[in-house]
Parts: C-alpha cells; structure tokens; sequence
C-alpha cells in the first residue's frame, strides 16, 4: 500500500525497472515480504509484470526460503504467458532446497525440460542439494547424470552436493568414486 501512494504521489513516470530495483534491495535484505508486497502494488498501476520483475520476486522468497511463494510466482509467470528462464528456475529450485522440498525442486526441473529452459550449475547443484537433505542419494544421481547427458555446466559445488548426499546414504563407494572423477576433471 505504501508503494502505491508513493508511486500516485511520485512526479517521475515510475517504471517495471524501478519496482525491480527496490525489490532487489528488499531481497538482498532478508526482506522478502516488502519486496513481494512491491510486485503486489504494480498490479493496479498497470505496470507490466515482466520476467526480470518476476525473477526478482522469486529471487527474494528464495532468499526468505519461502517456496511456496516462489512456486506461486513462477504459476503465475505460466499463467500471465511471461517467459520464464534459467534464473527463474535457478532460485525457485533454490528456495525449494532451502526449506527441505526436494520433490517439488525435482518438479521444477521437469517443467525446465518440458519448456525447454536449460538448466546451469546453479539449478543443478540446489537440486542435487535438496536431495541431499532428504537422505534421496539415488535422486541426487539421477540429477548429476542428467546433467552431464544435457552437457549442464558442474563445478565442484555439484560434485561436493552429490558426494554429500552419497554419504548421508552410507554410499561410500559411490562418494570415492566421484570423488575420483572429481579429480580427474578438475
């Protein structure tokens, strides 16, 4: 409510990339009820709600792990026909990982495949980490090989994850051995 009498009272033409600017201040800030609340007061102002705006709304409920609000905000990128991208994913996975939803985080990546959004390292390893969490080493190994079938980037983050989830699995076997792939690609 406060963004909307600022921007009725504002004398410059307020745009999308302003909202996104203070939302991501908001995010950055643990503050992920004002910077949703931002994206809230956009809509009666006929601001159009685009994919950085959205991203940036996701962004902040990752970093608040509020992931039922991230998943709500990508429905509804869906629903309004706003393109979604790898950074959509990225942190909606992430805020999935956060708050222990290592189903929903695997949903995600399924609706990547089917829009045809390629995934990075980022999505890759708060999947991988989501699994982890839950104990699911054979998730966390499904997700590592279909990242490297996709030619997904990994860096030693992915590798660490699925190492971990091996070993809250009691696979040491499997941890030693990508541990030794590990090495020989790095």
């Amino acid at each position: 409510l406060v963004a909307l009498a600022w921007h009725e009272r504002c004398k410059y033409e307020l745009n999308s990339y302003h909202y996104s600017a203070v939302m991501n201040t908001c995010a950055k800030t643990s503050a992920w009820a004002e910077a949703l609340q931002l994206l809230g007061a956009m809509v009666p102002t006929q601001l159009e709600l685009d994919t950085i705006t959205l991203n940036t709304g996701i962004s902040a409920c990752e970093r608040g792990s509020k992931w039922v609000e991230a998943l709500r905000l990508v429905n509804l990128m869906a629903q309004s026909e706003v393109e979604s991208d790898t950074i959509t994913f990225s942190s909606a996975v992430s805020a999935c990982e956060k708050s222990g939803k290592w189903e929903e985080a695997l949903q995600l990546l399924r609706v990547m495949l089917i829009q045809k959004v390629q995934s990075n390292a980022i999505t890759v390893n708060a999947a991988i980490s989501a699994c982890e969490k839950a104990c699911k080493w054979e998730k966390a190994l499904q997700i590592l090989h279909a990242a490297a079938q996709s030619k997904t980037e990994s860096d030693a983050v992915t590798f660490s994850a699925a190492i971990s989830a091996f070993a809250r699995g009691g696979e040491w076997q499997k941890a030693l051995q990508l541990f030794g792939m590990m090495a020989e690609e790095y």
